[in-house]
């Protein structure tokens, strides 16, 4: 099951009553749209404990249609690439 914002936000909530539901709402916003804009930028984003985000560049190439079989033309792009910590590998795995 995928974790949705509204869902983080409900535990988020939850776990800290302490906090308005509008000011978590707004702390998470900027710390994806930060994350959004290093990764547009070109830079790496690591989060101590979670792992990193970094981009890489998908060259231009051509492809083919799997339907028609037609040649297309893939324009060069940007994709993101994901490392998980240490420490979040191990929780995952029920490691100690």
């Amino acid at each position: 099951m995928a974790i949705v914002k509204s869902k983080l936000l409900k535990q988020l909530s939850k776990n800290y009553p302490n906090f308005f539901k509008k000011d978590l709402e707004k702390f998470t916003n900027i710390i994806l749209n930060e994350v959004k804009r290093a990764l547009k930028r070109g830079d790496r984003v690591e989060l101590r404990g979670f792992g990193v985000f970094s981009t890489n560049i998908q060259k231009a190439r051509i492809s083919r249609n799997p339907k028609t079989g037609e040649k297309v033309n893939t324009p060069e792009k940007k994709t993101i690439h994901f490392k998980m910590s240490k420490d979040l590998f191990k929780k995952i795995n029920d490691e100690t």
